[in-house]
């Protein structure tokens, strides 16, 4: 079993929200979860991380 964690930072790295879920879960249903703490701003960044054994 495993979690994911999706979070809302600031522009210096600084965490505003969290959400946890499931690791099977899609990585949607955390990103809906935090559009509403979304704070204004003129551009964003995001990131996936995958895993690879190879």
């Amino acid at each position: 079993m495993n979690t994911k964690l999706h979070a809302v930072t600031d522009a210096e790295g600084r965490p505003l929200s969290f959400f946890m879920t499931a690791g099977q879960v899609s990585d949607y249903t955390g990103a809906a979860a935090l559009l509403d703490d979304l704070p204004k701003a003129q551009w964003i960044l995001g990131d996936r991380g995958y895993d690879a054994d190879w």
